[in-house]
């Protein structure tokens, strides 16, 4: 079992980091088995904050709005996780919106990582989820303010030591740290009928067309088209 690493977890506008921003980062660094740091902070999206995000994570469009910017927070955040290895719960996904928010910081962030849902996967396969927060009720871990960002990843590092003291000795493999990677997918373009869907929706709105239809890419066009449409 690792006696030093860091727990995290991330909270999102949603569910892809090309379109979708971070709103909440969460992490406690542990050495020689200690929690001895924590990382807790909110960042102020480009984006709205959907009624399904908040729903999920209590997170609203008021605790933001005085938030730090994306930029800002990421920076500390890497400074924070050091040469450290990460773990989390399907590690990818928050590594994925990491890795894409320090790229557009222009910084680097290249890290190994132990995913505790790979571990649930194999070792405990005959349970029918293996979500965090059923994960955590098998164990009887208790996670006060599931899908909060912090509570998640203590939540996580608590699973993370359980399922090593049962399984580590059988699954030496799960419990090894490996290189974790995100390959941004390739921007499409925006298509004709997303160009012409918007220039109908400016026309009703009686707005000016603020973005170039050269550059646009296929998910740029959907924010905009969403945004005409509920605006």
């Amino acid at each position: 079992m690792l006696k030093s690493y860091i727990a995290f977890d991330v909270e999102t506008t949603g569910l892809d980091p090309q379109i979708n921003e971070i709103i909440e980062i969460g992490a406690l660094k542990v050495r020689d088995g200690h929690v001895v740091e924590r990382f807790i902070e909110f960042i102020c999206p480009k984006e709205m904050i959907s009624d399904t995000i908040t729903n999920l994570t209590g997170i609203t469009n008021e605790m933001v709005a005085d938030a730090r910017s994306g930029s800002e927070v990421i920076s500390d955040f890497l400074r924070f996780c050091e040469d450290d290895v990460l773990i989390g719960h399907n590690v990818g996904f928050d590594y994925s919106f990491m890795k894409t928010g320090a790229s557009l910081c222009g910084l680097s962030f290249e890290k190994s990582g132990i995913d505790t849902l790979k571990i649930a996967q194999t070792a405990l396969a005959s349970l029918p989820s293996k979500s965090l927060s059923d994960l955590c009720a098998y164990y009887q871990i208790e996670n006060k303010s599931a899908h909060r960002a912090y509570h998640d990843a203590l939540a996580t590092a608590k699973l993370y030591q359980t399922l090593a003291h049962y399984f580590e000795a059988d699954f030496p493999l799960l419990f090894q740290p490996v290189q974790l990677t995100y390959k941004a997918k390739k921007q499409q373009p925006a298509t004709d009928k997303q160009l012409a869907f918007l220039m109908k929706l400016c026309r009703r709105k009686k707005t000016q067309p603020t973005w170039n239809p050269d550059t646009l890419t296929r998910s740029e066009a959907s924010k905009l088209i969403d945004s005409l449409l509920n605006g």
